[in-house]
């Protein structure tokens, strides 16, 4: 566990947390869920000292009440950002500064894009953008797929699953990976005019449901999917029918999953039985494979040298926890440089600096 921890109290639960892109790792969005009165998206920025303490509570820079609870929040660029939510809308706004104070100004809104047949509010579950495209799913068993140019989605691929489709993976425009609530993958090619998979497969043993999906940074056709019994597994799209790897992690559902975006061979992972783990596999990269004989090297990486591919990552990867067990759900995280952001039930955030990036 890493001592650079800075918790703050914001009286909402958090359910999405974002770094803002740029050079800095200073300014985040939070998004709310379940309140009583009014969910939020909120700006915020940590204010540097002189102190021993360099970094304080975090400020508020900016907020919006928002309708229904947030679901997801995805950065299109440096300032422009997408927020989906319970509601089955999704809203695009710009960070702008007017009158020297920074606000969200809003640029599209795609009104209930997911919905039940009943007319009862779809929760939109996922979103993810290609450039200036935008995909979303939902409970719906929908995936729509939107210009940000545009008021109205360019293209919605009814019934593209029977049940909930929890979470999606762009790989290019033309190419995207959904998982659903009964453990099952779906690559679909949008260059088809089908409104069927290109191909599909399953979690080992099947019933348990994706939580998440996240991409290698470098390596593309391999995915690295959550589930609700909190095992992380591990596939390569170019043999998809067989799972790669399938590691136990939390004793409760995969809430986040997400690579470092310059260090791939670090992973991060949040549950919600309150835990934050750091998954560091460097010990397996090239540089440090001469530790280990001929034929174990040749069953520690494959072809791709990717160690998340290795038969023995189970035995070989290090494992640690970056913050004390909550014990209430920590629903999202987010990683830039060597800090790490979590949100969580416990209605706070939490910074953790300058953790071991090896």
């Amino acid at each position: 566990m890493v001592n650079n921890i800075y918790g703050t109290f914001v009286s909402q639960k958090i359910n999405k947390i974002r770094w803002k892109p740029g050079n800095t790792t200073d300014s985040f969005i939070t998004g709310s869920w379940d309140d009583e009165q009014e969910n939020k998206i909120v700006l915020w920025t940590y204010l540097r000292t002189d102190s021993e303490d360099a970094l304080v509570k975090p400020k508020i820079k900016c907020s919006l009440e928002y309708d229904g609870d947030i679901t997801e929040i995805k950065f299109m660029n440096s300032s422009v950002f997408a927020v989906s939510s319970s509601t089955g809308t999704i809203n695009l706004y710009n960070i702008s500064r007017e009158d020297e104070k920074l606000q969200f100004k809003l640029l599209n809104s795609w009104k209930k894009i997911h919905t039940f047949n009943t007319d009862d509010l779809c929760p939109s579950t996922d979103i993810s953008f290609f450039e200036d495209i935008l995909i979303s799913v939902g409970e719906d068993g929908r995936i729509v797929l939107i210009s940000t140019k545009d008021n109205e989605p360019y293209r919605i691929i009814e019934n593209a699953d029977s049940c909930t489709i929890r979470c999606l993976s762009i790989n290019r425009l033309d190419e995207v990976l959904t998982g659903n609530s009964r453990g099952q993958m779906k690559v679909w090619d949008l260059r088809s005019y089908s409104n069927s998979p290109e191909t599909s497969f399953t979690l080992s043993g099947g019933q348990v449901g994706f939580t998440r999906v996240t991409y290698h940074p470098t390596q593309t056709h391999i995915k690295l999917a959550g589930g609700e019994d909190g095992t992380i597994t591990i596939w390569d799209l170019r043999n998809n029918k067989v799972a790669v790897n399938s590691l136990n992690a939390h004793s409760q559902s995969v809430t986040e999953l997400m690579f470092h975006p310059d260090r791939p061979e670090h992973l991060f992972s949040c549950s919600a039985n309150g835990q934050l783990w750091h998954w560091d596999s460097s010990k397996l990269t090239h540089p440090n494979i001469t530790q280990f004989s001929t034929s174990e090297s040749a069953c520690i990486l494959d072809e791709t040298g990717c160690p998340w591919m290795s038969r023995n990552v189970k035995n070989r990867i290090n494992v640690y926890s970056l913050i004390q067990n909550l014990h209430l759900p920590i629903n999202s995280l987010d990683v830039q440089q060597n800090s790490v952001l979590c949100g969580c039930d416990n209605e706070a955030i939490y910074l953790i600096r300058d953790f071991t990036i090896s």
